[in-house]
């Protein structure tokens, strides 16, 4: 039997979608599929993308994405200097801020520790972490609970402590191995109120 075969724009489109994050191949054709029938949303998603491609930028002060230079959190002079929170990605920032309940600063490491996939502290912003440290009286690890993230906040704490730095870690609201971006606002600032020190 002879199968039809996806014309060649139309194949590469479909694997590219399929290397989103949890999109395998049935829905990455299902998108494909609309995206061709509704040239306009494909357009400005296209748009979209390389625009977000071309403006968006690490901040050089908290490695967080940006459009401006430092970040809008780096440039507000209300937020707390003192105190830092060490997330693993971009969208961890945005879900901290939504519960209004940290009002420090933050620092962007883009990924945990990961011996396995070849992810040691070189691949990670610590190095960036390390030289902002002056003035800074207590870092908040708020890595997500999987083991990666704990292996990452114990190393940093090993880092800072005799820096006399006081290190705290946000507290177990979040269930071991859930994601920060996915956990509702109280949760979060349950786990932030109830951070301990490692």
């Amino acid at each position: 039997m002879d199968f039809l075969k996806y014309p060649q724009p139309l194949a590469d489109l479909i694997s590219n979608l399929a290397r989103l994050p949890g999109i395998g191949p049935k829905t990455a054709g299902r998108l494909a599929f609309y995206l061709l029938q509704q040239p306009q949303v494909s357009e400005e998603l296209a748009k979209a993308m390389l625009v977000a491609n071309r403006d968006i930028r690490k901040c050089s002060i908290c490695s967080n994405f940006t459009d401006q230079d430092p970040c809008a959190i780096c440039c507000n002079t209300q937020r707390d200097q003192t105190s830092l929170c060490v997330v693993e990605h971009p969208r961890d920032v945005v879900s901290l801020e939504k519960t209004r309940e940290f009002h420090g600063v933050y620092h962007v490491l883009h990924g945990v520790l990961s011996p396995m996939d070849g992810i040691g502290p070189e691949q990670l912003t610590i190095s960036q972490l390390l030289k902002r440290l002056e003035g800074v009286k207590e870092v908040v690890m708020a890595m997500n609970p999987t083991v990666e993230g704990e292996a990452t906040a114990l190393y940093l704490a090993r880092l800072l402590k005799p820096m006399g730095i006081k290190v705290s870690r946000i507290a177990h609201g979040l269930p071991v191995g859930g994601d920060l971006e996915y956990a509702d606002e109280i949760t979060i600032a349950r786990a932030l109120e109830g951070r301990r020190d490692l």
